[in-house]
């Protein structure tokens, strides 16, 4: 709620007699005649202008308004190309608990958006879990973009990190092309797509605003894995699952969270970046379960500024390993408790947030490169992930 309040009363700094004498001069003195006798004129500043400066201005507001057009073109092709493949969901939840004795419980119907995508030949609704997750296939309307409404023949889910993704089948549709959220930088240009208050097809447009935002507190969901991206493009609720574009037309984030006091948009949004929510999707449609790496180590969530000085760190960087699992592969690899991971294969390992995800998104079987440090110094190490029990 906005919050109004008064201004405080200006005080006089001359007798108020004086002041009024000024303002009756002002309104008394006589306006001096134009040289072309305009003053007999209504005064309106467009009666002042002349034919010739009008067409001067529309002239330059002609060529401004070719910059701004120019730019707007962008944003419309990006939204015509899009729109087909964005839907609106509808999932029937079924009656919830009630404190009424007796009567019956109403039933609660979550929305939400989604986006097709086509992998390997198929057509599949990517979404978030939440909107779904009360639901079953036949509870779940798809709404497409021509107006027809579908059941997907098959939903599939991932809980540690809100990812859903939905098969359907029927004809004429159209898929959306995923980008690479890996190149994504703060700045960069994006649009939201989805269904806001059941507003279907809404289209927002803003900036890609902070990278790699993690320990969110989503209401009562349990989501393990969070590497978020944060946008100032409006995000309300109903845009749940709906896609973050970029100006190429390609899909870089699904999008779920907002930041708000009101339950309304405030400039804060948050997206499951694309090469994340890929990566469970895919494991989902070609084996029904998503499998993630295992490192076998606890990390201190403590470590910090202080901690790092005393490490022998310039600054708070990686994440501290305050246990090793017995027989794991981070055991065989010869990692000690103290060390500071600060690389994972080439990437620098922010907190321990950071690690959790990159081994998160790393495929079972795979050899690690990680650097730690170590006695004031880097040690390479090198590891085989297996799947986490």
């Amino acid at each position: 709620m906005t919050n109004f309040r008064r201004l405080p009363p200006t005080r006089l700094q001359k007798p108020a007699w004086a002041v009024v004498a000024a303002v009756l001069g002002l309104l008394l003195s006589p306006i001096p005649a134009q040289a072309d006798d305009r003053a007999t004129e209504p005064f309106h500043p467009a009666a002042w202008q002349r034919p010739e400066e009008r067409a001067e201005l529309y002239r330059v507001l002609d060529q401004h308004a070719r910059v701004l057009e120019a730019q707007s073109a962008v944003v419309k092709a990006v939204a015509r190309l899009l729109g087909p493949a964005v839907v609106h969901i509808e999932a029937d939840a079924g009656p919830r608990p009630s404190l009424h004795l007796g009567g019956r419980r109403p039933h609660v119907e979550e929305t939400g958006s989604g986006v097709i995508i086509e992998y390997r030949g198929n057509h599949y609704v990517l979404t978030n879990r939440h909107v779904i997750r009360h639901s079953n296939a036949e509870g779940i309307k798809i709404f497409l973009h021509d107006g027809r409404m579908v059941h997907p023949t098959q939903v599939l889910g991932d809980e540690e990190s809100d990812i859903a993704v939905m098969a359907v089948s029927t004809s004429h549709l159209t898929a959306a092309p995923v980008g690479d959220s890996d190149r994504l930088e703060i700045g960069d240009f994006v649009l939201a797509i989805g269904s806001p208050f059941g507003l279907s097809q809404s289209v927002t447009f803003g900036i890609v605003s902070a990278k790699g935002r993690r320990d969110l507190r989503l209401g009562d969901a349990r989501l393990r894995l969070q590497d978020f991206l944060q946008t100032d493009a409006a995000i309300n609720p109903g845009n749940s699952g709906g896609p973050l574009v970029n100006l190429r037309g390609e899909v870089v984030g699904i999008n779920t969270a907002i930041a708000s006091a009101s339950g309304g948009n405030e400039g804060i949004g948050f997206a499951i970046p694309i090469n994340m929510f890929m990566f469970a999707a895919r494991q989902l449609i070609e084996q029904g379960r998503v499998a993630r790496a295992f490192l076998g180590v606890s990390l201190d969530a403590r470590f910090d500024a202080e901690a790092a000085t005393a490490a022998g760190l310039p600054y708070p960087v990686g994440a501290r390993v305050s246990a090793v699992t017995e027989g794991s592969p981070a055991d065989a690899a010869g990692i000690r408790v103290g060390d500071v991971v600060v690389q994972y294969n080439a990437t620098p390992v922010e907190n321990d947030g950071h690690l959790i995800n990159l081994v998160a998104q790393t495929p079972p079987g795979d050899r690690v490169r990680l650097r730690v440090f170590r006695d004031r110094k880097q040690v390479p190490v090198e590891v085989g992930v297996v799947e986490r029990p």
